[in-house]
């Protein structure tokens, strides 16, 4: 594939990181502020895109997979996880041609899960190598190889893309 091919290929839009803490402790700013680095930032790319991106084109938008199970202390990020598929094909039906899809991350080893770690990085590592079923930890270059896949095939419209080394099956 050369970069020529790729002329048409726009890039992944991931905005804000996961709002942790009780909904009934989250004040209606926190909510909106936690909703808005999410859902509106993506809708505001689309938008844009609607105008600049030539038909065939990709807007390739991040999620995530962690609050598909619901918990304690999770605050919005369960229902803008839950929101986002349908956001994304509702968005493939109004911007076509331009196609637009989801990544669905799970837990990345990046400078992010770092930060919202700290000291039990290393844990989390082990764990997940003990449990995953590929039996390692996602990595940037995973996604971002599933990023190129999408966003180079062109069949491929309003669909959600886990990647997450099986998380989901085990727990």
């Amino acid at each position: 594939m050369t970069p020529h091919s790729l002329r048409w290929v726009e890039g992944p839009v991931a905005a804000g990181g996961p709002s942790y803490g009780r909904l009934l402790d989250m004040d209606a700013e926190q909510a909106r502020r936690a909703i808005s680095d999410h859902m509106v930032v993506a809708l505001e790319v689309a938008r844009h895109c609607a105008g600049s991106v030539r038909p065939g084109g990709t807007l390739l938008l991040m999620g995530g997979t962690g609050a598909r199970r619901v918990r304690a202390a999770l605050g919005v990020a369960p229902a803008v996880t839950a929101a986002m598929p349908a956001f994304t094909a509702s968005l493939a039906l109004e911007l076509a041609p331009v196609r637009v899809n989801l990544i669905a991350a799970g837990f990345v080893d990046t400078p992010l899960s770092a930060r919202l770690l700290g000291n039990a990085l290393d844990a989390r590592r082990e764990e997940l190598r003990a449990t995953l079923p590929i039996g390692r930890v996602v990595v940037p270059e995973d996604v971002a190889a599933l990023a190129v896949h999408i966003m180079t095939n062109t069949a491929l419209t309003g669909a959600t893309y886990d990647i997450d080394g099986g998380q989901q099956f085990v727990g």
